[in-house]
Order: C-alpha cells, then sequence, then structure tokens
C-alpha cells in the first residue's frame, strides 16, 4: 500500500550534537514523506538513537533544525508537547509504567494530555490494544506480561495519540526471536495502514523487507542511502553490503 505524497511531513537538516570532544551527529539531513518507512542501521554507538532522540527533542540537538509540516519544532518551548503527540515514540525497553495495567499505561496521557473523559479515554486505550492484539491483556500489569507484549503495550499506548508519524527506537533488540517477530508483525500491520515510520534496528532481514529506503549510518553521519531491493547488486552500497554481510544475500 503507497500512500507517500511529495510533501514532507517531516524534514531534517543538519543536525549536530556533541558531548565533549565525541561528535555524536555530523550534519545530518533527510526527509520522509507520509507512508514512507525509514529505516536507519548501523554499528552500535553511531548516534542512531541520538538522532531519534534529537527528532522528538528529548535531547537537545547542538545545531540544525527538524521540521514537521513544515513548522519548525527544535528550539519550540513547551510548545514542543503539541508536537511530541504528532510523534509516536517506541523505546526499546518498553518505558511502561509498573504501578499501572496495560490500559491505564495508555489512558493516562489521554486523560492528562488529550483531557479527554475517562470513558472516553477508556474505549479509545482499549481500541489500541486491540490493534496491536492485545485487548485480552488490558488487566496485565508490566510484570505479567511478556517482553513482546509490552513492546505492544507501549506502541498502542503510541499510537493512541494519534500520532502522525512512528519513531521505533530498536523496539526488538531486548526480545527473544519469538517474541521479536510479534512485534515486527504488529509493525508491518501499521505500515501497511499506511503509517509513516521512522526505525532504528539490527534486524537487518527486517529492514531489508520494511524499508522504502535504508539509510547507513556510521561515525554520525549518513553514509550511504537508497531503495532495499538496489543494495545486494548496486556498486553505490558497498558499504552497506559490507556491514549487512550475509542478511541481504539469503
Amino acid at each position: 500500500m503507497n500512500n507517500t505524497t511529495d510533501i514532507p511531513i517531516l524534514r531534517v537538516e543538519n543536525l549536530c550534537k556533541s558531548y565533549g570532544d565525541l561528535h555524536v551527529l555530523k550534519n545530518v539531513s533527510f526527509e520522509i514523506r507520509r507512508g514512507e518507512k525509514k529505516v536507519f542501521v548501523g554499528p552500535s554507538g553511531t548516534g542512531k538513537s541520538t538522532l531519534l532522540r534529537c527528532i522528538n527533542q528529548l535531547t537537545v540537538p547542538d545545531s540544525g533544525f527538524v521540521y514537521l509540516n513544515g513548522e519548525e519544532i527544535t528550539n519550540s518551548g513547551k510548545k514542543i508537547n503539541e508536537y511530541r503527540q504528532k510523534m509516536g515514540m517506541v523505546f526499546q525497553n518498553f518505558n511502561l509504567f509498573d504501578h499501572l495495567t496495560a490500559v491505564r499505561n495508555i489512558e493516562l496521557a489521554l486523560l492528562k494530555v488529550k483531557k479527554m473523559s475517562k470513558a472516553d479515554a477508556h474505549k479509545k486505550a482499549m481500541d489500541e490494544l486491540e490493534r496491536v492484539g492485545m485487548a485480552d491483556r488490558a488487566d496485565f500489569y508490566p510484570a505479567q506480561l511478556s517482553g513482546g507484549q509490552a513492546q505492544r503495550v507501549s506502541i498502542a499506548r503510541a499510537l493512541a495519540m494519534d500520532p502522525e508519524v512512528m519513531l521505533f527506537d530498536e523496539p526488538t533488540s531486548a526480545l527473544d526471536p519469538e517474541l521479536k517477530r510479534e512485534v515486527m508483525e504488529v509493525m508491518r500491520k501499521l505500515a501497511e495502514g499506511g503509517m509513516t515510520c521512522i526505525v532504528v534496528t539490527h534486524e537487518m532481514k527486517f529492514a531489508t523487507s520494511f524499508a522504502t529506503e535504508i539509510l547507513l549510518m556510521e561515525k554520525g553521519e549518513i553514509v550511504e542511502r537508497g531503495n532495499p531491493a538496489d543494495i545486494p547488486t548496486s556498486p553505490n552500497f558497498v558499504r552497506t553490503r559490507e556491514f549487512m554481510g550475509s542478511y541481504v544475500e539469503e
């Protein structure tokens, strides 16, 4: 299903971030249109997760700009909370509240941020749990869930805010292989439904089958980018093929 348009929903220009002498991001630029799936791959410690955190301003970049629907969101002060509602963030370690059930984890932001009524928040939360196949675990606490189930709840929580783009920061890295598959299947269904996605992952088979574009980062820079179908055969993707190794050869 291709719901892309010519207008970027998110645009990143010359984003830089350093910690002392360590340059984590070096003039990173890219844009994404509705319905596209951009997947960032590369060695650990090369700035991929920092890039996502700078996009939604959880980490403040040193320089550069982020635009959402044409509006600059860098240095936006308190208004950043409005923009964050439009950018669902899924972390590798779930970030659920341990003392709240699955449904209450989702209801909380709907009540506090969107100011929904309790009845409307509950219905919305249950709808999103159903969407990720977790409605039957609504009253379970995070400790009672598997890692894959907890991650699906965290995806439902992000979806409940009706985001325009989803940011996934290594969403399967803490999971066993079987649990990874159930989370990746949820992500595929979201993409098939037209959700715009930016994904950081080390799951190379998933990256090549999911992405509309793969971007290889190394030492804080995007060093190669392109259609995953072109990577095995095009001489422009030598470094990407080296990194992805046998995953793209199978």
